[in-house]
């Protein structure tokens, strides 16, 4: 996971996503800052934006910094608050994160991981060699424990998912193409840039 840069809302966002939503809230009487009684209830107008939130992050998972293509089906919107927990932001933009399904499945309505959005620089290292995530080590105490929750909770070390990041590297290593390495795998673009290895 790397940081993530919050995008700009669309231009047509709150009238197809936004308002609709607010204007559903309202009408069964469930504040905006509160609760829903059932969030599986609310509707899901933000699938509406589902495009638009893959294309606004270059088709880059927040979770796991891979590009990954519109057609294969895995995009999915993440609400970083759970719509569990507040009605409303169910239909903010600022509360969209760009995650395959896997990521999201894995981070449910859980609040242990940490956003991308905001992400201190360098809090997660890769080993470029097996693929493993692992925190900082010059992080604080605390940081370092908020970062291997993020890793569990979203299986970010899953033998899969390191096999995969290290393929990444060594098909970079077999034709030398940073630019498509960037592109495609960004986390661990930034990790063999990092670690003076491109």
């Amino acid at each position: 996971m790397i940081p993530v840069a919050l995008q700009p809302e669309p231009s047509d966002f709150d009238a197809r996503v936004r308002q609709p939503g607010l204007i559903w809230l309202s009408s069964k009487n469930i504040a905006v800052n509160s609760a829903p009684p059932k969030a599986s209830d609310l509707p899901n107008y933000w699938t509406r934006s589902n495009k638009q939130l893959w294309e606004s992050y270059s088709g880059v998972c927040a979770y796991l910094a891979i590009y990954f293509e519109w057609p294969t089906g895995a995009v999915s919107t993440d609400h970083f608050v759970a719509q569990s927990k507040h009605a409303g932001d169910a239909y903010d933009w600022r509360n969209y994160r760009l995650s395959c399904l896997g990521p999201n499945r894995n981070k449910n309505k859980f609040d242990d991981v940490l956003d991308p959005i905001g992400l201190q620089p360098d809090t997660f290292v890769l080993n470029l060699a097996n693929g493993e995530i692992r925190p900082n080590p010059l992080l604080t105490a605390d940081k370092k424990k908020a970062a291997r929750k993020t890793i569990i909770r979203l299986k970010l070390n899953s033998p899969d998912h390191n096999e995969m990041r290290a393929k990444h590297f060594v098909r970079y290593l077999r034709k030398k193409d940073e630019e498509s390495l960037k592109e495609l795998s960004p986390f661990v673009w930034y990790e063999a840039q990092r670690q003076g290895l491109l």
